[in-house]
């Protein structure tokens, strides 16, 4: 019977007539909704409210998630390549291991977001909030991350080859032990190697 009615809702969904939360997903006793490894490709979740989904391991690529409100979600090891993220808040939600490599996440409020691990090549994360966010080990590389916030943030290890940081905030940022090259671009004045940043 259970298998049947997540035929019924998936269809439903995917033809966009159901209403938040997505409508192929359980609902947890405590209120949340568990849409773990699901394949949302191509799906429009955009301006949707996503807050209490449990998105980990979800198939997510090139959706449309902007303006989607995540706060505090599970995007843990999602596939969110080139996912349309423009504007979505995303604050302390959980992409530990996330793919988001060519996504967009321009003015995107990712406020204490753990990104430890993800996966960020080529992403555009311009006038991104990553005030807090945790970006350890974070693969940056050609990232486009002009103007955005970064005070706080935890970029130890991070690989920055490549990225553009042009006018972005580094107050009190953590980057001992990231990577860097000579086509990284950092702020007016900025040193880097002062902050620990290793170039290769």
């Amino acid at each position: 019977m259970r298998i049947v009615a997540v035929v019924v809702v998936a269809v439903c969904f995917m033809a966009s007539c159901g209403n938040d939360p997505p409508d192929s997903c359980f609902e947890e006793a405590d209120g949340t909704f568990d849409c773990t490894y699901q394949d949302f490709t191509n799906v429009d979740l955009s301006d949707r409210n996503l807050r209490k989904v449990d998105l980990t391991g979800a198939d997510l690529t090139d959706a449309d998630l902007s303006g989607a409100i995540l706060v505090g979600a599970s995007l843990r090891a999602a596939d969110l390549t080139g996912a349309d993220l423009t504007g979505a808040s995303l604050s302390g939600a959980h992409l530990e291991g996330a793919y988001l490599e060519g996504a967009w996440l321009k003015g995107a409020d990712l406020e204490g977001a753990n990104l430890k691990g993800a996966w960020l090549k080529g992403a555009w994360l311009e006038g991104a909030n990553l005030s807090g966010a945790n970006l350890v080990g974070a693969e940056l590389y050609g990232a486009d991350l002009e103007g955005a916030n970064l005070s706080g943030a935890n970029l130890s290890k991070a690989d920055l080859m490549g990225a553009y940081l042009g006018e972005a905030d580094l107050t009190d940022a953590n980057l001992k032990g990231a990577i860097a090259n000579e086509y990284t671009r950092w702020p007016d004045g900025f040193d880097p190697k002062a902050k620990g940043v290793i170039f290769r």
